[in-house]
């Protein structure tokens, strides 16, 4: 391609003499001029037709596609400048190869932005693709940066003319020790993906573990997953582990909330009407509890000293369980002892057949 274009300038070039340097200097100030003039009107008549548009993608590959461009045009001209010198093995090879490298790189930077901005047009799009979100982002950026880069060096490897087939057999041979010594981490890795693909869970939720830990998540890693108890202690779980146990996602489901139960007993012969009524006056009128669902009254089951009543209602957020719960215990009580009704306690009675002589 290259002895082509040089084929179809020659006529052009010998306008202004046999001197080689002075063609050389001549293509190198044109690929100059077209880069400018790239860069100053098509790349300006581009910016202004994509600003049309209601995506933002046309206009990041624009703004990220000037600099590829306007370098590979120079380096095209500097290349065929150093044709036309024809300074003579191993000089000619070694400054293609040079060149060659330069535009790899250009290209290669404008590829892992090009694709970032790809992915997160996606992550922000919840309708494309489900298992790209705001989470597992930074996941699909490193895979993707981490390819880009291996293809680029193996290409740029190529240019230089170096044998990789010995480099490959290495990298599989280390690749295959090091799986086997680093088989945990592995696994966390992996439990690690999976994790951020499915989303069980998010940063913000409240999850009780199989161990009855109970916290919310701060941190979902490659390695591990954080999470931060009542009693503000960070507790680190490694992926393997939240990735082969039962998790109680109490933030899950369509709503956040949360339903609370506040258990209660009455003694035998109260008013179970005026009971049912008044806990749910006290559910009510509590700023905490959501209107909808509608807070409901069970009678559960006849106890051994008590009518046992329970309290179901709904909180915005699992955070505020504990807190809610203390506020209507305390009311529960309070109203209990204005209206007369009776909280009873386990009773025993003692008969004695005998006293002792």
């Amino acid at each position: 391609m290259l002895n082509d274009a040089l084929n179809w300038l020659r006529p052009y070039l010998t306008l202004f003499g046999d001197s080689a340097w002075l063609q050389a200097a001549i293509v190198v100030l044109a690929s100059f001029m077209l880069a400018w003039i790239f860069d100053r009107f098509i790349s300006a008549a581009l910016r202004k037709l994509v600003a049309r548009t209601r995506f933002q993608f046309d206009d990041d590959l624009i703004d990220h596609l000037h600099n590829p461009i306007f370098t590979s045009v120079i380096l095209a001209g500097l290349a065929l400048a150093v044709n036309l010198l024809k300074i003579g093995e191993p000089f000619d090879s070694i400054i293609f190869s040079v060149l060659i490298t330069i535009a790899y790189i250009v290209w290669t930077i404008f590829l892992i932005r090009v694709t970032r901005s790809v992915l997160r047009n996606i992550a922000n799009n919840d309708q494309l693709v489900a298992v790209l979100h705001p989470q597992t982002l930074p996941l699909f950026e490193n895979i993707v940066f981490i390819t880009i880069i291996v293809l680029s060096v193996y290409i740029i490897f190529t240019a230089w003319n170096i044998d990789m087939t010995a480099w490959l057999a290495s990298a599989g041979i280390i690749g295959i020790a090091v799986g086997f010594a680093a088989k945990d981490t592995l696994a966390n890795l992996f439990s690690g993906v999976f994790i951020m693909a499915d989303a069980p869970y998010k940063i913000g939720d409240f999850v009780v573990l199989e161990t009855g830990q109970r916290g919310e998540i701060t941190h979902i890693g490659i390695r591990s997953t954080r999470l931060m108890t009542r009693d503000d202690i960070e507790v680190t779980v490694p992926n393997s582990v939240m990735g082969n146990t039962t998790i109680i996602n109490e933030s899950g489901g369509p709503a956040e909330r949360f339903r609370i139960r506040v258990a209660v007993g009455v003694a035998y012969g109260s008013d179970i009407d005026k009971v049912r009524d008044i806990l749910m006056d006290i559910a009510l009128t509590d700023e905490a509890v959501c209107e909808d669902p509608e807070p409901r009254v069970r009678f559960r089951t006849f106890g051994a000293s008590s009518l046992d009543f329970e309290l179901l209602c709904w909180i915005d957020q699992p955070i505020l369980r504990g807190r809610v719960i203390d506020a209507l215990n305390c009311k529960v009580y309070k109203r209990f002892i204005e209206e007369e009704i009776e909280i009873p306690y386990s009773k025993h009675d003692l008969y004695i057949k005998q006293l002792p002589e």
